[in-house]
């Protein structure tokens, strides 16, 4: 199998950034086969950054793991302590469990320059964030100005009690909200970063966390006014967080980008664009040149997942069934019912650039009304620069 990536090698050249989709949250194989693409980058690339669809607080640990900082010896019970909050499943599963054994024994021969990190860059963890940064700032620097404004920002959000629903309503009301304080915390920060800096990335780390404590208050208050809205501040701070990423690794920053197809494939070449859409893969293609972004999609035909019904509630295996007619999974699947691997040139991009619709499912999905709500309209040659397709999947296997 991992022979069989070699055209996609060849393809993706000298790009420094790699973009591997999913179509859902919950299926082995694009989990696996990530895993073994990001293999190969890291050792035959020198590709030395993953960048994944999770929360900072929680993929530190991972980093910290792989890394040897961590205080943790089993990497399992590290992944379970580590992701506690839905859903949980999406990092703490036994494919992750594989892939962090891997990186973890990879990094024990390595240099402190060429170790790979792992990261979160999603937005959700606004409390966590800021706990990390208090607790941070209470060990290092408990008498500086920066802890002052992590505790004063920690003071406007505690009457939400950890609730971002009920923090973006009243948000309605309040014409400030907790805006202020948390822009004073990132600004004071970024002044006086080099006074954080040390052997185990924490600079970053507190850099980062204050970086989502104030995206994540301009996200939850997006959230009640515009769900496209919101979106667009979710993928622009996850790419922000990209940067930032990359800006500390130095000039010759080399990254992998884990995250679902609808973020890492550019939303101009769907529907996503008539609604006022950003995601991801644009605008890392608008931020770099050409030839320096590849993004891979991923498409399954049938199979089984891990999803719920409802946000919130208790996963279960989901049948996935036969990809929808017309769809570009049920192409595919009509072309021959085997495995295949796409990749786009200026030769053959006109044979694949018509509006189709191209499954993606979530972490809350009902089969029972996928032919209604789960089919994005793609012109998959533009929307990506390579597309695997897997005849037949399976669910990921959560760390119960």
């Amino acid at each position: 199998m991992n022979e069989d990536f070699n055209p996609l090698l060849e393809a993706i050249g000298e790009a420094k950034i790699v973009l591997l989709g999913e179509a859902s949250h919950g299926t082995s194989e694009f989990y696996k086969v990530r895993a073994e693409i990001s293999k190969r980058l890291i050792k035959e690339k020198g590709f030395t950054l993953i960048a994944v669809e999770g929360d900072w607080p929680s993929t530190q640990q991972i980093n910290r793991f792989v890394k040897g900082y961590s205080k943790h010896s089993n990497v399992k019970e590290m992944l379970q302590s580590a992701f506690e909050r839905w859903p949980a499943w999406m990092w703490a599963n036994e494919e992750i469990t594989e892939f962090t054994a891997w990186l973890r024994t990879y990094n024990d021969n390595k240099v402190k320059e060429d170790k790979v990190g792992f990261y979160g860059i999603d937005v959700y963890s606004l409390w966590e964030s800021l706990d990390e940064v208090i607790r941070y700032l209470k060990e290092t620097d408990p008498n500086g100005v920066e802890l002052q404004f992590a505790q004063r920002a920690f003071s406007c959000f505690e009457p939400f009690n950890r609730h971002p629903e009920t923090y973006a309503l009243s948000t309605l009301d309040i014409s400030e909200a907790c805006i202020e304080e948390v822009s004073k915390l990132i600004k004071s920060i970024r002044a006086h970063e080099d006074n954080f800096k040390d052997e185990e990335e924490n600079d970053l780390n507190l850099k980062i966390n204050a970086m989502v404590a104030q995206n994540a208050e301009e996200y939850y208050r997006a959230m009640v006014r515009s769900d496209n809205l919101s979106w667009n501040v979710r993928d622009e701070h996850m790419v922000e967080a990209i940067n930032e990423i990359m800006d500390y690794d130095g000039k010759n920053a080399k990254i992998i980008i884990w995250e679902h197809n609808t973020h890492i494939g550019d939303a101009s070449a769907t529907d996503m664009k008539d609604a006022g859409m950003l995601n991801v893969g644009q605008i890392l293609r608008l931020q770099n040149r050409k030839d320096n972004v590849f993004a891979v999609g991923f498409g399954t035909y049938s199979g089984t997942v891990i999803a719920a019904d409802e946000w919130g509630i208790p996963y279960k295996k989901e049948k996935v069934p036969p990809a929808r007619k017309d769809s570009w999974e049920d192409v595919l699947h009509e072309a021959g019912a085997e495995d295949k691997m796409l990749i786009f040139n200026e030769e053959n991009r006109y044979l694949f650039n018509q509006w189709i619709g191209h499954r993606a499912i979530g972490v809350v999905y009902n089969p029972a009304f996928e032919a209604y709500g789960n089919y994005v309209p793609s012109k998959i040659s533009e929307r990506y620069n390579a597309f695997i397709y897997l005849e037949h999947t399976q669910a990921l296997r959560p760390l119960d």
